[in-house]
């Protein structure tokens, strides 16, 4: 369950597979729901893309605790230099502002614009026009940089299986590589 100094444990191991994946999903619904202009559709996607943040979130937080108080991290990948060492603690710890900012934003949007209640179903009303909501623009930016982020982590993560050839790819995964 808990990490050595070479790998990952299958906790740690889940729940960033459990998160990438969200994550995706999280991305795709929302650049949806953002093009979308019917209200209809949108909500559907909505309905599916605010609780998912909040999954996302206490996926999130439960990967702070458990570094925090149960697990540590491996070691750094011996022979990298300093500053690729340095960039990937710069990137996840990134991920994680991105993620709350995310989450705080989009939760400033569903109360600000009132469209929580509409999705709750406690109001039956259009969507609010989201574009005028002050969160809005740093939920987008969010997501962008999201994108950003996981563009550079997986380049990274491929570059070194690929032309390293380090073997760093499966330290995030399922059993003894």
């Amino acid at each position: 369950m808990k990490s050595t100094s070479e790998k990952y444990g299958t906790v740690a191991v889940t729940i960033h597979w459990l998160s990438a994946v969200l994550i995706l999903a999280q991305l795709g619904s929302g650049f949806r729901a953002a093009s979308m202009v019917d209200s209809a559709a949108k909500e559907a996607i909505l309905t599916f893309h605010a609780p998912l943040g909040i999954v996302i979130l206490v996926l999130t937080i439960a990967r702070l605790l458990w570094w925090k108080f149960a697990d540590r991290k491996p070691d750094p990948v011996a022979g990298d230099p300093a500053w690729q060492t340095g960039a990937a603690k710069a990137v996840h710890v990134l991920f994680y502002i991105v993620i709350i900012g995310m989450v705080a934003s989009g939760i400033g949007m569903m109360v600000a614009s009132g469209a929580g209640e509409i999705l709750s179903g406690a109001v039956d009303a259009p969507l609010p026009d989201f574009s005028k909501v002050l969160p809005r623009a740093p939920h987008g930016l969010g997501a962008r940089l999201m994108v950003g982020l996981l563009v550079f982590h997986a380049g990274a993560a491929l570059y070194h299986h690929f032309i390293k050839k380090d073997g760093l790819i499966w330290r995030m995964w399922y059993g003894a590589n």
